[in-house]
């Protein structure tokens, strides 16, 4: 028995230790000197009242096919991809979204993206951060920014939380490590040894975290720095998600099998579902991933199989989020690093296209049943209203009444905005 209570308690400090670490964002730098220097500096110009309070962020990892889903045209580069009507004349989907085209109106599709980076890491951290890959440094993602100015939602959960296996998500950059997202691999699983093991007592407990803030004490009085001291700050707030009464947020099991159904029984459509319970209980910022968009090879197979994916599970959120009352005020993201070539190579795929491809917006103020930008008959490059990836996250920030031109500073004392001077497409409000 006592074999097994110990066992207990390692699992149960490997959750507190992971939680200082990934939820709450605590790693081995917070021994590091203070590295907090990023103290905020002039006022904006650029903010606006936000008709947003919360965010949830669909990525699509690979690089989306844009002609394949939301950018459909009527030559030769479609392959056997069929342009479908939808409710709003503007918006044609393909046959690969046939519940989002019913959807449309509460759609903003920007089909006028461009990207500067056209390999899928630097792709990937330029869309989240409007910044490139150094180095040097690492950049916030837009989670981090909504916390460092809005602050969390709730108390006792954490501000941002990552849904999926994305493994190169930025995180919170130089910010203070507590801006890191959460980070939930199997949405099914929610969080593991977070309930208070067999056997174990309320005492015992106590005990054991007193033992080791005595341990911590002399390193904490030997460095009294703020990133050290967020380690055992970090802690406390592990303890307390473990007692909350939201810790309920992350469990699905209380969903019914119809709703489990309609989102897709598959880690993606579980995540939106999650997602959408993390969202109610004021978590700010959800992330959840889907990958396999990278189709080199069989494009034509595999986006049929990954919009799939997307189109249940997204069509069902928007409708979920409308009857709860919730999509007025929570701006559903879509989002991939770039597009595909109009051209098929020789694999029957598309290969990696920067230079236009297609984000989407709905709710959260944004006007839906809406267009912004045009591409070519092919695809492949813009005619009007492009959009770099700064003024798409703009327009996130500007949704969230974020101060656009603020200006933080890294550790070095670089100079940092939110969307590194990006400029919101207004148009879309109102």
């Amino acid at each position: 028995m006592e074999t097994q209570n110990l066992k207990s308690d390692l699992s149960r400090r490997g959750f507190v230790a992971r939680a200082a670490k990934s939820f709450l964002g605590v790693s081995a730098i917070a021994a590091l000197p203070d590295l907090s220097r990023a103290a905020g500096a002039g006022t904006s110009d650029l903010r606006q009242i936000a008709t947003a309070k919360r965010v949830v962020y669909l990525y699509m990892s690979g690089g989306m096919s844009h002609l394949d889903t939301f950018d459909p045209k009527t030559t030769s580069v479609m392959g056997p991809t069929q342009r479908i009507d939808t409710p709003v004349d503007t918006i044609k989907l393909t046959d690969n979204l046939p519940l989002l085209a019913k959807e449309a109106e509460k759609l903003a599709v920007v089909r006028s993206m461009t990207s500067t980076q056209g390999a899928h890491k630097q792709g990937n951290y330029f869309m989240h951060t409007s910044y490139e890959l150094r180095s040097s440094i690492r950049h916030p993602a837009m989670g981090a920014w909504l916390l460092k100015f809005n602050g969390r939602g709730n108390p006792s959960l954490p501000g941002s939380v990552m849904i999926g296996n994305e493994s190169s998500h930025p995180g919170a950059g130089f910010f203070e490590s507590g801006f890191s997202p959460l980070t939930i691999r199997d949405p099914e699983g929610g969080l593991h040894n977070s309930a208070m093991a067999q056997g174990m007592t309320e005492e015992r407990f106590r005990f054991h975290r007193s033992l080791a803030e005595k341990l911590d004490a002399p390193f904490l009085a030997k460095y009294p720095q703020k990133n050290v001291r967020a380690y055992t700050d970090m802690y406390d707030e592990a303890v307390k998600l473990m007692r909350s009464e939201d810790l309920a947020a992350f469990d699905i099991s209380g969903e019914s099998d119809a709703m489990k159904v309609r989102y897709g029984k598959n880690p993606f459509g579980q995540g939106c579902l999650l997602a959408r319970r993390l969202l109610e209980h004021g978590v700010n910022f959800v992330e959840v991933a889907l990958g396999g968009w990278d189709t080199h090879n069989s494009n034509f197979v595999n986006v049929p199989e990954q919009a799939g994916l997307l189109d249940g599970a997204l069509a069902t959120l928007l409708d979920d989020l409308e009857r709860r009352g919730l999509l007025d005020d929570t701006l559903v993201v879509l989002a991939t690093e770039f597009g595909r070539t109009p051209e098929i190579n020789s694999n029957e795929g598309r290969d990696h296209h920067p230079q236009a491809f297609t984000c989407v917006l709905a709710g959260g103020g944004v006007k839906g049943g809406t267009v912004y930008g045009e591409t070519d008959e092919t695809g492949s490059k813009i005619l009007e209203k492009p959009v770099k990836v700064q003024d798409f996250n703009a327009t996130i920030g500007y949704a969230l009444g974020l101060p656009l031109d603020q200006v933080l500073y890294s550790p070095s004392m670089r100079p940092f905005t939110v969307a590194d001077k990006g400029k919101p497409l207004v148009d879309l409000f109102g």
